[in-house]
């Protein structure tokens, strides 16, 4: 007999669909970032039973069917290669492009990393949720060509940023300076200055970065 917790995120996703609702618009609803709804669906974390009542009333359905036991455990197909993208220009800083899911202590495992896909091709994974709000601690990988934003704009936030080059290079624009961080490089600046990253390589370009201080934005 199926675990019906072990399928509920697939159950959601799939009446969630057959709904008509966008990730996006069913996080906007319920007032959770998509990032958090993604994690749901994708079985990466379990809702309160707060939460699954939010999204029955949601999505019109008794919670019971969430839990149907004769569920056969597809999912359509559109519901597979579905990827919510967002723009960089929706956070003001990268704190604010996470859920409210902190603790004081944080452990993380590839396999239930919030993950954000940008449309500019690239992504953001959550790699600590500790009580900190104002830091952002994350592995991002940019494919080739992709820059921090479509327009190719200069970013500005408060904060400090360190990074940390695993693998591929990547093209950075602080202020008037342009240099090129490759794998083993480190990199550290003041987020209040104009600036923007850039895959000038032709493999994925893999980081760890660390945003300290992103409290608000500064024009």
């Amino acid at each position: 007999m199926r675990d019906p917790i072990q399928y509920l995120g697939p159950r959601l996703k799939e009446i969630r669909l057959k709904s008509g609702l966008s990730l996006r618009e069913v996080a906007r609803q319920l007032g959770v970032s998509p990032s958090f709804v993604s994690q749901i669906e994708n079985g990466k974390s379990q809702p309160s039973v707060a939460t699954l009542y939010s999204f029955a009333r949601l999505l019109g359905v008794p919670v019971d069917v969430l839990f149907e036991s004769q569920w056969n455990g597809k999912v359509a197909n559109d519901a597979k290669t579905e990827v919510e993208q967002v723009s960089r220009n929706t956070f003001e800083t990268p704190s604010d492009a996470w859920d409210e899911s902190r603790a004081r202590i944080s452990a993380v495992n590839p396999s239930n990393r919030s993950l954000i896909t940008m449309d500019s091709g690239v992504q953001w994974e959550r790699l600590a949720a500790t009580s900190e709000k104002s830091v952002n601690f994350m592995e991002i990988i940019y494919e080739p060509g992709a820059q921090s934003n479509e327009s190719g704009e200069l970013i500005v936030h408060d904060g400090y940023e360190y990074g940390y080059a695993l693998d591929g290079e990547i093209e950075v624009t602080i202020g008037d300076l342009v240099l090129t961080l490759s794998k083993g490089h480190s990199i550290g600046f003041d987020s209040s200055i104009p600036h923007k990253f850039r895959n000038i390589g032709t493999v994925d370009f893999h980081g760890i970065w660390f945003v300290h201080g992103c409290a608000g934005l500064k024009k």
